[in-house]
């Protein structure tokens, strides 16, 4: 008998290594959804929401003053994994991370711990499930595949500054499509600074709210002119090089 078994000349032997392969790339996503599962099972979204932040504010507060390097470090590190599991309520803690630091430091750290999760599942998704989807891809799907292959940095751009869809949304769909990894970190990385100083803004400006007995109301924020108009001009910038493109491919 030969060193591998056929049968009607396959290689039997050919899928036990298969599904060997196969649990091995679905390991990381099933640690993510067990990570979460256990988030969620441990009762985790009871302390990510502002009303657990208007209750321990002084406490949080008082820690911070004293372990400013430990409770950034930790900020990051807690926003990378909230973000990196998926979790759809981590953009609560872009209140937490302003109210704690400020604005300025508070977004840098959001961009910071938020990039490094997306990062994390955008890996994950695709060792998953990129290649075995794009396979599957009908014609209409990879037609927009090629197109944004063309402007990558154009539509993950989009994508991030727009706030259409839920942001763990936009971590994975990029990754069942072949984008490249620098380019969708770049474009996460710069594209969420806008919001995140935004939400960093209204929890640096929660206290006082607090201290006069309100609640924050996040509703609409992103809406409003001040904050919506620039974003829109950011959002026109990214269009130019698809546009560009576009034209530019037509015959004259």
């Amino acid at each position: 008998m030969s060193k591998t078994d056929t049968i009607d000349g396959a290689d039997v032997s050919a899928a036990p290594a298969q599904k060997k392969s196969l649990a091995k790339r679905l390991l990381p996503l099933g640690v993510i959804a067990a990570a979460l599962t256990a988030f969620f099972a441990l009762g985790g979204p009871e302390y990510v929401n502002l009303e657990s932040l208007k209750q321990n504010r002084e406490w949080l507060a008082g820690f911070v003053q004293d372990n400013f390097l430990v409770a950034f470090l930790g900020f990051i590190a807690l926003y990378a994994t909230l973000v990196g599991i998926s979790f759809p309520g981590a953009g609560f803690l872009s209140i937490f991370g302003g109210f704690l630091f400020g604005t300025f430091t508070g977004a840098f750290g959001i961009v910071i711990g938020a990039t490094i999760g997306a990062c994390i599942i955008f890996m994950v998704a695709r060792n998953a499930l990129g290649d075995g989807l794009t396979e599957k891809m009908g014609p209409y799907m990879k037609k927009f595949e090629k197109g944004l292959n063309k402007n990558e940095l154009s539509y993950l751009f989009l994508l991030r500054l727009v706030p259409i869809f839920p942001f763990f949304v936009v971590n994975v769909v990029p990754a069942l499509f072949n984008v490249k990894f620098r380019n969708y970190a770049l474009s996460t990385g710069l594209g969420i600074i806008p919001g995140s100083l935004v939400y960093a803004s209204i929890g640096d400006g929660a206290s006082a709210i607090f201290e006069q007995g309100g609640d924050l109301k996040l509703s609409g924020v992103m809406t409003e002119p001040r904050v919506l108009f620039p974003i829109i001009g950011l959002a026109c910038l990214a269009m130019i090089p698809i546009l560009y493109n576009k034209f530019k491919a037509q015959p004259a």
